[in-house]
């Protein structure tokens, strides 16, 4: 494999070819043309890395020669050659991204190889970042399929096995077999829970925003009848006041995942001493803003985690609830559609999390 640079040289004076390829041969792999038309010709042949040619060539001019070089082959960085009396061309070209940079005749040999070897550094570097872009494509790609997986391959089979023991256990005739089935219970329900959080994580953080018309009680309506399925709210208190007159939008699937782990944590963390239970959410959207405000009165989070809750997996407290991943997700779905979370929360009294998300038309 031949790991030299491949410099492509154009110059309509046979003279400046020959001593060009006589002077750098040794360092380079060298291809020249004596005029735009066969210097295109090898562009398409062979492979490229730099191009240099002279500005002032009969039929065609070296600034010309790039725009036509540019419409099949992008990739190799482009270096002109020029005289001073060339000064508007060559600022012309720079301006419109055609050139790399220019070189004075008569050039330097010392300059040249300098030029070369810089302009190839970029080529390569170009190059390596098309491949990682292209490998980055492809594991996204498999990230939604691995998605999909989770959604359906897994999440199907746990609703299955939870079916059959609520099943088995309207039919049991022996009432201490049903504490094996509760315990089936629980644990596909920490599973289905964990992979929901799963999408929820891959969702907030790797997919961009996907902009539509938010309405925001409509969602809250049918988070909240998902909510009272999953968890036992009867005994708190909810008070919920939306206030919408404007369109408004924003991506679906985030706002979604904000309200779920805010909710979520609202009711994992009450306190169990607490006689009146509460949660309260208020939405207020305008034409150039959403703020979601959810207060609370349970544990509350001590001051001293308040700059580490929305980290990956860290948790605030000691009860063995939760994944660790809510806050983070709340955070990053909130800072991919450029909006903004407050927290205030005073320990045994109760939090409060404040969501401005800008409206995104």
């Amino acid at each position: 494999m031949n790991d030299k640079i491949h410099v492509l040289y154009i110059d309509d004076e046979d003279n400046n070819l020959k001593s060009f390829r006589a002077t750098l041969r040794k360092d380079f792999k060298i291809f020249t043309a004596i005029d735009a038309d066969e210097g295109l010709r090898i562009a398409r042949e062979e492979e490229v890395h730099v191009v240099i040619a002279d500005q002032r060539m009969p039929g065609m001019t070296g600034t010309e020669f790039f725009e036509e070089l540019v419409k099949f082959n992008p990739d190799p960085i482009r270096i002109l050659l020029t005289g001073y009396s060339d000064i508007a061309s060559v600022i012309d070209a720079i301006n419109k991204g055609e050139v790399y940079r220019f070189i004075d005749k008569p050039w330097n040999i010392e300059q040249i190889k300098n030029s070369i070897k810089n302009a190839a550094d970029i080529f390569f570097m170009r190059r390596e970042l098309k491949d990682k872009n292209l490998k980055l494509k492809k594991l996204h790609s498999e990230m939604n399929q691995f998605v999909y997986s989770l959604s359906h391959e897994l999440r199907g089979p746990l609703m299955s096995i939870s079916g059959v023991s609520k099943l088995a256990k309207m039919e049991l005739k022996d009432p201490e077999a049903a504490e094996y089935f509760d315990m089936i219970d629980s644990a596909t329900g920490k599973l289905d829970d964990f992979i929901y959080k799963m999408l929820d994580f891959y969702r907030s953080t790797k997919i961009d925003n996907k902009i539509t018309k938010i309405d925001f009680k409509g969602i809250v309506d049918q988070q909240l009848t998902a909510y009272k399925a999953k968890f036992d709210i009867g005994h708190i208190h909810i008070d919920i006041q939306i206030n919408q007159e404007n369109s408004f939008s924003s991506d679906d699937a985030k706002i979604r995942v904000i309200l779920n782990n805010l909710f979520s944590n609202s009711v994992q963390f009450q306190r169990a001493d607490q006689s009146e239970k509460r949660i309260s959410l208020r939405i207020d959207a305008s034409a150039s803003e959403a703020v979601i405000v959810l207060e609370d009165n349970g544990i509350g989070i001590e001051e001293k985690h308040h700059a580490d809750v929305f980290n990956l997996f860290t948790r605030a407290t000691q009860r063995n609830v939760g994944t660790g991943l809510g806050l983070y997700m709340v955070k990053e779905a909130v800072e991919q559609m450029g909006g903004k979370i407050d927290l205030e929360s005073v320990f045994g009294t109760g939090t409060t999390f404040k969501v401005t998300l800008p409206n995104m038309k």
